[in-house]
């Protein structure tokens, strides 16, 4: 059996995409959107984390996407241009299989060799232990708790915050 393939995702991949963050959307408290957006929203937001030249990857098996993750910017100010937030979804029942990890080391990766200096998970539900543990196995670390920072199915909703350093993170000036 053959290694499932990480790859630069494509406009053709959106509606694979969009199927995996819908239920996320709709049952998961991962993100705070309360409607899934539709596939031209989906491909919007690609587009736009593509012209930021940011990374966005999916790993597929057999033609399958199992889960894509990118990194978008942190903050949109400028000062904040060295920081990155991750954001991995996985296909619903391919959890714990590794997909996440992979992704979320690619990402990494990347965004080194962009010269970013630290990455930001802002992970929702601070009962998310497979997402704060993925992160964990990953170098982050917990910076912090927002209690009850979103209402979501029925309860407020924690967002756990948790950051790596990247490269030589804030050792030295950032090229630009």
């Amino acid at each position: 059996m053959s290694r499932p393939l990480l790859r630069d995702a494509t406009v053709a991949d959106m509606p694979a995409i969009q199927a995996i963050y819908a239920p996320h959307v709709l049952t998961g408290l991962a993100s705070f959107e309360e409607a899934p957006p539709d596939i031209a929203e989906m491909t919007k937001r690609f587009h736009a984390i593509r012209e930021l030249d940011l990374p966005y990857l999916v790993i597929e098996e057999a033609g399958v996407i199992l889960g894509y993750a990118y990194a978008s910017l942190y903050r949109t100010r400028p000062g904040y241009r060295w920081t990155v937030e991750d954001s991995v979804y996985v296909r619903e029942g391919g959890e714990g299989k590794g997909v996440g990890r992979r992704l979320l080391e690619e990402l990494i990766v990347r965004c080194e060799a962009k010269g970013r200096r630290l990455m930001v998970a802002v992970i929702g539900d601070s009962q998310n232990v497979p997402s704060i543990a993925l992160h964990a196995r990953c170098g982050f670390r917990v910076s912090g708790v927002l209690r009850s920072v979103g209402f979501k199915l029925g309860r407020w909703v924690d967002t756990v915050l948790m950051e790596r350093v990247l490269g030589e993170g804030d050792r030295t000036p950032p090229k630009d």
